[in-house]
């Protein structure tokens, strides 16, 4: 990556080379002094290998090789001058920490230790000393005094902390051995100082110990001896210190850090530069060789080292004794100065970084020292800035990765920007997310004009224009989109920088500039190409427009404000072209349409589908348009309603015709009617589609938009009433065609109707109509089949409120015969279920009209038989007394109770009142006759009659009467006890005051198994006395039963009783 030309995904540095050439890096000169450097740190490598580095010098020279490009022959003759140089003085730098445990030699329980310590060569009188002597000697007998070291005394303690460190040179490392011996220090104290620091018995003992030995002779409290060869280069370890006698086995532990160095390095790069500068430029060389030995694997480098590079870095490093915070620094002058022209992973500064702030101290670096980082701060923020500036290019999201990338990068430019390293050397500090916000800014504004400049058409026209236009709009929010979705989180999360808002808010502005400038030569004699590519545009930035919503906030106005007004010379045309696709669709469909349904669930043809897809897209061109002027909106509304209206209205025109033409062609009924069926199911679903516009379109809003431009009934009558029409229009058209349907049959029900009330077969009334009802059965479930259901109850319903005309028809031209009735009967109760068909036809309270309740009740009457027929009779005559509000005639009183131990019937006739006067005197001669009815219930019961009482109005008669009956009798229909008030005549017929009619069924005692306890307590009875009707529906069906005696003799009986009357009612 190059801050001034970055290199496009694809085409790394390094690619193409096969050896990968650095000579670049470094000029030759100082590669090869670099090289130099590098062979004397592997010749002279000291310490034992790490168990994660390479062991064999060998491969390391062939490794170092390769990463610095050299040539077999330049490698010898480098190599041959390094073996001639002078060896480093190899030395040991040993870091004396701390101890902890060790022995307590002074009275008072603590020791006042130091350490003795150096480096033993080869020693001729202890060299052949076994093991355990050697252990017992001290550092001061093996090592000449000039080369011993001494820590300080630390007082009175058991755990001491020096932290002293010392440099130990030495020749041979396989022969040199570390010593250091821990000593007490002893000075001298008189027996009463000591006594006073006496605590316990141990303490006596050491002031006897002490007294043997010579005065101020310290005491050994333990050693530790290290063989040069089996230390690595860096060690930080506890020690056991052993004891030189078995006295006291266990005498703690030292904690003691290593560092093998050299010094004198005979090197050029070591003479001349410093420590650091050349371990960085080695450290540059193999990273740099590393990078690009994964680019030409096809693999990004995430920041591991080869054992072989951490090998030769880890020598170079402690060799050079370069500390960790030095290591650190030079790690990130290299890595951040690679970053800018190689390709690796930015984490690997995140890690540096970390290292800096945790390691930062100020004092430690050189002023030129402070400067190299200042400026590689300064130089990382430039070029990665430079970087999010062009992320579009950089990071392309058809690269795997990217967004990995640049969050990493993000990251590492504000991890840097908050260290105190960064703050202290760069003042003042910039404002990251400032500068970030800028970059981004400028670098949305350079991609928009490459991109307009690149989709620039060739032929400057206004169709080529627009399509332009649209391309790069489509440029535009594909950019916003990967903004909103992606970017925009790692922008929030390490910056709170919103990459969309910016992006947004400049973007919006170039493209409303653009565009405008564009479209000042639009007018309305456009062409249709031009209208097209328009409507694209427009949808297009209308897209653009509603992602201000994803805006945290905005000041002011937007520069797309009111863009639609750009586009109302093209609105025509887009509307008349949505019209016309649509008509055209529609009258193709039609045409292909083979009037059958187009799948095995469904009951339209395939034209349906097509006008559906029609409306839908006139539907869509709306919800695309989404014109924010009410007014015009209305306007445009108003148009698309009125073409879908006339769409509709051709449709059915066409598709009658369509099936009228098949019809000429096909001569079939059967194929015909199914055509019927289809035509009215076409019809109804695009009824279905025309209902649905309101709620597809969202009028409910529009009204609400246009509530203060456009006053409601207007909206009312302009748009329902448009739709209201149409409806009312295709409802028509159905109703046609389901009538025509319908008459179909209507004639096959009337014949099988005829033929069913005119034979004068014996046969059951449910055999006689099988013809009628098989007939139904076929023709209703083929058209069930070819129908959908709101069609088909259509059609149901014409066909019941024909088949009830029928039956009326056929019942008023009827020979009165019961069996002709109960056909009759039994055919409206089939149809009745055939109709309703178990809730799926049409719902009870549709079938059961009055015309119907009206037919039901003559012909249950008319079919019943003669002995239900009187029983009817009564019951209508208890009716009748029941509904009586007045006593005309007078009334009686009676008491009357059943006793089902004796099923017998007991009645008191107790009294009369308001009896008519019959006589001539103005009086009646009154007496009660008692009969239970109707007769052929109670054949053996004999009628019972009261005293006449002469001259009496009132009379109170007061007499008892028993009957025996069972009381299963006392409960069928009509059953009651008449009691007929008569006035008695010597010389004639008796006259009739009245009758009354009291219903057996509510005997008191008859629903109990138990006599009624007190007889005295049953209520009495008072029935107001009636006169039979001049004329009765059902005497009149009885009499006209010329062949029934049991029905002629009822209905001669009550004419006889209606003669006794001298009062018409």
């Amino acid at each position: 990556m190059d801050a001034a030309g970055e290199t496009p995904v694809g085409a790394l540095p390094g690619e193409g080379n096969p050896e990968m050439d650095l000579s670049h890096r470094f000029s030759k000169t100082e590669l090869t002094l670099l090289y130099e450097e590098v062979l004397y740190t592997i010749r002279h490598r000291l310490g034992k290998p790490e168990h994660h580095h390479v062991v064999d010098s060998q491969e390391l020279y062939a490794y170092v090789q390769k990463a610095f490009g050299m040539d077999e022959e330049e490698h010898n003759v480098i190599m041959q001058q390094v073996k001639e140089l002078e060896s480093p003085i190899f030395c040991l730098k040993a870091t004396v920490k701390e101890a902890k445990g060790i022995l307590g030699k002074d009275v008072s329980g603590f020791s006042d230790p130091y350490c003795l310590l150096g480096i033993k060569t080869k020693s001729q009188e202890l060299a052949n000393l076994d093991h355990k002597k050697r252990m017992k000697a001290v550092v001061k007998d093996l090592i000449p005094e000039d080369q011993i070291h001494r820590t300080q005394v630390i007082s009175q303690t058991l755990s001491p902390v020096w932290d002293e460190t010392f440099i130990l040179e030495f020749e041979d490392a396989e022969t040199a051995s570390f010593h250091l011996d821990m000593w007490d220090s002893d000075v001298v104290e008189s027996v009463r100082h000591k006594l006073g620091e006496l605590t316990d018995l141990h303490g006596l003992k050491r002031i006897f110990k002490d007294a043997r030995k010579d005065k101020g002779q310290d005491d050994f409290l333990g050693n530790v001896v290290l063989h040069l060869k089996d230390l690595h280069c860096w060690n930080d370890q506890w020690y056991q210190l052993e004891p030189r006698t078995e006295t006291y086995p266990n005498r703690g532990q030292c904690h003691l850090q290593f560092l093998l160095t050299h010094k004198k390095r005979a090197t050029t790069s070591s003479r001349t530069q410093p420590s650091y500068i050349v371990h960085r430029h080695l450290l540059q060389q193999l990273v740099s060789y590393e990078i690009l030995q994964h680019q030409a694997g096809s693999i990004a480098w995430d920041g591991e080292l080869s054992r072989h590079a951490s090998t030769v870095l880890y020598l170079h490093a402690t060799q050079k004794d370069l500390s960790d915070f030095h290591q650190v620094i030079v790690r990130w002058l290299a890595y951040s100065k690679l970053y800018q022209s190689l390709e690796f992973n930015s984490n690997c500064l995140l890690h540096q970084i970390t290292s800096i702030e945790y390691q930062w101290v100020q004092e430690r670096l050189r002023p030129e020292q402070k400067a190299e980082v200042a400026e590689s701060f300064q130089s990382l923020l430039t070029y990665g800035v430079s970087l999010i500036r062009r992320y579009r290019i950089i990071f392309p999201l058809s690269v795997p990765r990217s967004t990995e990338r640049l969050q990493s990068l993000l990251r590492v430019l504000v991890q840097m920007c908050k260290t105190k390293a960064f703050h202290e050397l760069c003042t003042p500090s910039p404002n990251l997310p400032y500068v970030v916000s800028a970059a981004l800014k400028s670098g949305t504004t350079e991609w928009f004009h490459m991109k307009k400049q690149h989709l620039k058409p060739m032929v400057k026209s206004m169709e080529e224009n627009g399509k332009a236009l649209s391309r790069l709009l489509l440029e535009v929010l594909g950019d916003l989109q990967q903004c909103q979705k992606i970017w925009n989180r790692f922008f929030i999360s390490t910056l709170k920088l919103n990459l969309f808002s910016i992006a947004y808010l400049e973007l919006e502005r170039l493209v409303a500039e653009h565009v405008q400038e564009q479209l000042r030569g639009v007018n309305s004699s456009m062409s249709k190409h031009t209208a097209e590519s328009l409507f694209q545009l427009y949808m297009n930035l209308q897209e653009l427009y509603r992602m201000k919503d994803f805006l945290p906030k905005r000041d002011g106005p937007l520069a797309l404000n009111n863009f639609h007004q750009w586009f109302k010379e093209g609105v025509p045309q887009w509307l008349q072209k949505a019209y016309t696709i649509a008509l055209e669709r529609a009258q193709r469909a039609v045409q292909m349409d083979q009037l059958t349904p187009f799948g095995e669930h469904n009951k339209h043809s395939t034209s349906t589908v097509d006008l559906s897809t029609c409306y839908a897209q006139i539907v869509k061109t709306w919800q695309q348009l989404n014109w924010p002027d009410p007014e015009e909106a209305f306007m445009i509304m108003v148009k698309l309603v009125e073409d879908m209206c006339r769409i509709a209205l051709m449709y059915c025109r066409l598709i009658k015709g369509r099936a009228e033409a098949l019809s000429l062609h096909k001569q079939n009924e059967g194929e015909e009617a199914n055509r019927l069926c289809i035509v009215v199911n076409n019809i109804k679903q695009l009824r279905l589609l025309i209902l649905k516009l309101p709620s597809q379109l969202d009028w409910v809003q529009l009204e609400q938009r246009m509530g203060a431009v456009i006053d409601r009934q207007q909206i009312q009558h302009t748009l329902h009433n448009q739709l209201d029409s149409t409806i009312s229009c295709l409802d028509h058209e159905i109703q046609e065609v389901v009538q025509a349907l319908a008459t179909k049959l209507e004639k096959g029900i009337a014949r099988h109707i005829q033929e069913l009330s005119s034979s004068n077969d014996t046969r059951e009334p449910e055999d006689s109509i099988v013809p009628l009802m098989k007939f139904l059965e076929s023709e209703l479930q083929y058209l069930n089949e070819h129908l959908v259901q709101e069609n088909f109850k259509s059609l149901l319903t014409l066909l019941w409120h024909h088949t009830l005309a029928v039956l009326s028809a056929a019942m008023g031209q009827q020979i009165p015969s019961a069996q002709c009735y109960m056909k009759l009967r039994c055919a409206l109760k089939s149809l009745e279920l055939c109709f309703h068909a178990e809730g799926c036809g049409l719902p009870l309270q549709m079938l059961h009209t009055a015309v119907f309740q009206s037919l039901e009740t003559r012909l249950d009457l008319c079919s019943a038989t003669s002995r239900k027929l009187i029983q009817k009779y009564f019951s209508n005559r208890i009716q009748q007394q029941l509904d009586a509000s007045s006593e005309k005639y007078g009334a009686v009183t009676i008491k009357a109770l059943y006793c089902p131990s004796e099923q017998k019937l007991h009645v008191e006739v107790l009294n009369a009142v308001n009896l008519i006067p019959l006589d001539s005197n103005g009086s009646s001669d009154p007496f009660v006759q008692l009969t239970l009815e109707p007769r052929h219930e109670f054949p053996e019961v004999v009628a019972r009659a009261t005293q006449c009482k002469r001259n009496e109005l009132h009379p109170l008669f007061d007499e008892a009467f028993d009957f025996l009956i069972p009381a299963e009798k006392c409960r069928q229909e009509g059953a009651c006890l008449l009691l007929t008030v008569f006035d008695y005549d010597m010389l004639g017929a008796n006259d009739l005051e009245g009758e009354a009619f009291f219903p057996l069924c509510h005997l008191p005692g008859l629903n109990t198994d138990e006599d009624p306890s007190d007889a005295a307590r049953v209520p009495q009875t008072r029935l107001p006395l009636t006169h039979p009707k001049p004329t009765d529906e059902v005497l009149q069906l009885l009499e006209s039963r010329k062949g029934d005696k049991e029905a002629q003799a009822f209905v001669k009986l009550r004419k006889q009783r209606a003669k006794q009357s001298k009062e018409t009612e």
